[in-house]
């Protein structure tokens, strides 16, 4: 069985010489997957994949949420952009546009200018989706 060292030093002879540039990284998706289970609070300054299991809260701010259609989320979710196609509990705030797939569903509210609802998704709170409407009734 190889060592941790013994697998670092394969890894830096087998890497590219070049480090990845800003622009690479943040390009990158990370990527939570399906034999991963996180409880507490995940922050992200990139793009998030979600295919496995969250329980706290989840803020990719100006960033893409993905959840996967195996993934089981029990978080308020907080991003741009939003697309479930798995299983959500809690309160979802996306500040662009929020997709539920087929597969999708979630327990709780949801907040988000732009909401598209693929047949067979399931909602189960309140939904508030007025886009630039509620600017408007409130300014004048």
């Amino acid at each position: 069985m190889a060592s941790a060292d013994t697998l670092r030093e394969r890894s830096q002879t087998n890497s590219s010489p070049a480090p990845r540039s800003e622009v690479d990284e943040r390009r990158a998706t990370a990527w939570i997957g399906q034999g991963v289970v996180i409880e507490g609070r995940i922050t992200s300054s990139q793009d998030l994949r979600i295919d496995g299991r969250v329980e706290g809260t989840v803020e990719v701010g100006d960033h893409v949420l993905m959840v996967g259609a195996r993934a089981a989320v029990k978080a308020n979710l907080v991003a741009k952009s939003i697309l479930i196609s798995g299983t959500v509990i809690g309160n979802v705030t996306a500040t662009d546009r929020l997709d539920l797939q087929a597969t999708g569903s979630v327990e709780g509210d949801i907040s988000s200018p732009r909401l598209v609802m693929v047949d067979g998704a399931v909602v189960k709170g309140r939904v508030d989706a007025r886009g630039n409407r509620a600017k408007k009734t409130q300014g004048g």
